[in-house]
C-alpha cells in the first residue's frame, strides 16, 4: 500500500469575506509528523476546519489532495472515509449515542456491505484501546463526550484515532487544558500510530507536547500562511525565545490575520 500523502497548494480561505489563509502550501506524508506553531489569530484552526469542510469557510482558491483525490470535490463525510481524521479542540457532546455505538457505526460506515467489523472484535479492539490510554471501560457505555472533562474528551478523540486508524490525523490543540499525566497517556496513543501509511500534523501553542512526539518538521504560521519551518529544535528554541525574533527577522510587525476573532 503506498504511504499516505496530503497535499495542500495555494490554498486561500476566508470567513464572512475576511481572508484568513493566504496562498498556503504543506504537505504530510505517511510517516511524518509535522508540528504547526504560531501565536493566536494566525490561521491554524481555521487550516484544520477548511481541509475537514467545515461549511463556514469558503475555499477561494487552491488545492487539497488526499493520495491524489481531489478533496474539495469530497463531501465531510467522504473525506473521513478517504482516510483525513480531525481531533477537535472543542470536540462536541452528543446525547443518547454511546461512544460505543459511534466508533462502530463510524468504522462501518467505511466498510463495504457484508465486510463490518464484528461484534466481538470490536469489543476487543476498544477494551484494548482504551487500556493503552488509561481509560475507564465504562467510557464505552457513556454518551459521547456527556458530562466528560476536558481532560476525558481530548483522550476520547485519542481513542477515536487509535480505532478509526486513519491515514492522515490533524490534531487541533489536542494538548489544551491537559495537565502532564493526560498529556502523556494522549502522546502514548499518537506514538502508537506511528507508521509509514500513517501521516500527522499537530497544531500547538506550546512546545511541551513535543517533548513527548517528535516532529519531523515544525512549522510557523503568522498572517495566515507558513512563514518558518524546521526540525523539532525550531519548537525548542520558540520554547526559549518566544515569536519576536522570526517577527524581526522577516520584517513583520502583526502576525496576525486580518479578522477579529481566533482564527
Amino acid at each position: 500500500m503506498a504511504a499516505s500523502h496530503l497535499k495542500i497548494e495555494n490554498l486561500n480561505v476566508s470567513i464572512e469575506g475576511k481572508h484568513i489563509l493566504r496562498d498556503f502550501n504543506l504537505e504530510v506524508k505517511g510517516g511524518e509528523i509535522h508540528a504547526i506553531m504560531g501565536p493566536n489569530g494566525t490561521g491554524k484552526s481555521t487550516l484544520a476546519s477548511a481541509i475537514m469542510g467545515h461549511p463556514k469557510y469558503e475555499i477561494t482558491s487552491g488545492s487539497i489532495f488526499m493520495d491524489g483525490e481531489d478533496v474539495l470535490e469530497m463531501e465531510v463525510d467522504e473525506r473521513a472515509q478517504a482516510g483525513l481524521f480531525l481531533a477537535m479542540q472543542y470536540p462536541s457532546e452528543i446525547s443518547g449515542i454511546t461512544n460505543a455505538d459511534f466508533l462502530r457505526s463510524a468504522i462501518n460506515s467505511g466498510r463495504e456491505e457484508g465486510e463490518e467489523i464484528s461484534l466481538m472484535k470490536f469489543i476487543r479492539k476498544m477494551d484494548s484501546k482504551m487500556d493503552t490510554l488509561d481509560i475507564d471501560q465504562s467510557f464505552s457505555q457513556r454518551y459521547l463526550n456527556e458530562g466528560f472533562s476536558g481532560g476525558e474528551k481530548k483522550r476520547n478523540e485519542i481513542l477515536q484515532l487509535l480505532m478509526l486508524e486513519p491515514k492522515i490525523a490533524i490534531l487541533d490543540e489536542i494538548d489544551s487544558g491537559l495537565d502532564i499525566d493526560a498529556l502523556k497517556v494522549v502522546s502514548k496513543g499518537v506514538n502508537e500510530m506511528r507508521s509509514e501509511d500513517f501521516g500527522c500534523l499537530i497544531i500547538t501553542h506550546y512546545q511541551r507536547l513535543l517533548n513527548y512526539i517528535t516532529p519531523d518538521k515544525v512549522h510557523v504560521m503568522m498572517q495566515g500562511r507558513i512563514v518558518k519551518s524546521g526540525g523539532a529544535e525550531l519548537a525548542e528554541r520558540l520554547e526559549a525565545e518566544g515569536y519576536d525574533w522570526i517577527k524581526t527577522e522577516l520584517g513583520i510587525e502583526d502576525e496576525r490575520v486580518n479578522v477579529n476573532q481566533e482564527a
